[in-house]
């Protein structure tokens, strides 16, 4: 056989082995893949706000020395409950006695001139009623004694103050809670000049004081929802929840107390603070915690997984489910996002089905295997 001869059969045979394989796939009929399913439900949905706060003492008091001097003593354990009252600190109190004593000396010094002053008063007094002396001279006898009067009482008030300054030598705890570590030892020198920190700090911590920022709009919104429930009398109705850092939930649950008096004009959010019980001393002051609690509710809401949602940008599409098994691309309004789920405002209805997406490549018009889920759309409320 020629080659020329060879070549025009190799592709013959090609050519018809195409068009057979060709054949067959088409005898073949495309695999409809398995689709998840869930109903679009209707719930009443609880709203839930959450911020980043952080824990104040219900009392957090600076001790901070009044009276200049060396640290002579320190009175307590670093850490520990200390009860009001309880000594903390002592500064050296030489300088403070040497003032006493020179104040009781200057007190007795003006009482002798005083005694001196109005026996001359007593003197001149006669002598003028006789013509004796002149009204001048009396009226010279009596400044000087009122003078002498008025530097005895000066002499008194220095005498009173440094024996309060002698009191500032010893400091004691103003409220009873947990001190903090010292910062200062015995030795150190310390003056009453102070920038805010002091040299310890006591926290009362059977309650503690969460504070966190609330954006206006989110501000705005709550008292709007919470003036509609009129069986709400105040904000200590409203429970609030802690998630600390290791993302378990606390124990107690507080209560809104108190809102700032303005907006930060700076971050455009207001400063909310809660009271929680600390009973088992596991909050303390500096902590970043999350505040978690309920700010109003959506009734009868139409609530699909999050997973189910296509998000191009502002736009939200879904693929419902048809009555053939086809799909259908449906484009959806959003409302908030709860938990794992969306609200869905407008595009969607109680019972319809829905398509979870995932990463399966979805074609309009195959048909589709679906299987059937349910959904618990309560269990993420709080998510």
């Amino acid at each position: 056989m020629s080659t020329t001869s060879a070549k025009v059969l190799l592709t013959g045979c090609l050519f018809f082995s195409f068009f057979s394989c060709k054949e067959d796939e088409n005898k073949n009929p495309s695999v409809s893949p398995e689709v998840n399913v869930v109903m679009a439900g209707k719930e009443n949905i609880p709203i839930y706000n959450e911020y980043v706060g952080q824990v104040y003492g219900l009392t957090d008091v600076n001790i901070e020395p009044r009276i200049e001097g060396w640290i002579t003593g320190i009175h307590f354990k670093e850490g520990s409950l200390v009860q009001k009252g309880s000594l903390l600190y002592t500064i050296d109190d030489n300088p403070t006695l040497n003032r006493i004593e020179a104040a009781k000396a200057e007190v007795a010094r003006t009482q002798v001139q005083m005694v001196n002053k109005k026996s001359d008063l007593d003197r001149v007094k006669p002598l003028a009623e006789m013509n004796a002396l002149s009204q001048r001279d009396l009226d010279a006898a009596n400044a000087a004694y009122e003078a002498a009067v008025n530097e005895e009482k000066i002499a008194e008030a220095r005498l009173a103050n440094a024996r309060i300054e002698l009191t500032y030598t010893r400091m004691t705890a103003p409220i009873t809670g947990i001190i903090g570590i010292s910062r200062v030892q015995v030795g150190d020198y310390v003056q009453r000049v102070s920038l805010g920190t002091g040299i310890n700090a006591i926290s009362s911590l059977g309650e503690v004081r969460v504070r966190f920022p609330v954006s206006e709009n989110d501000y705005l919104n709550f008292v709007r929802e919470y003036k509609k429930d009129p069986a709400k009398n105040s904000f200590r109705d409203i429970p609030v929840e802690l998630i600390l850092g290791d993302g378990t939930v606390f124990g107690e649950k507080g209560y809104l107390q108190l809102t700032n008096r303005q907006i930060d004009p700076n971050t455009g959010s207001i400063l909310v603070q809660a009271i929680f019980k600390n009973s088992g001393g596991i909050l303390r002051p500096g902590q970043y915690i999350k505040v978690r609690f309920k700010s109003g509710e959506f009734n009868n809401a139409v609530v699909i997984p999050q997973q189910s949602v296509n998000q191009l940008q502002n736009i939200y599409q879904v693929f419902l489910l048809t009555d053939s098994n086809k799909l259908k691309p449906t484009l959806i309004k959003v409302g908030n996002r709860v938990g794992s789920n969306w609200i869905v405002n407008e595009g969607l209805k109680e019972g319809d089905k829905v398509v979870i997406v995932g990463s399966t490549f979805l074609n309009p018009t195959m048909v589709v295997r679906p299987v059937m889920l349910k959904w618990n759309y309560d269990s993420t409320s709080k998510e």
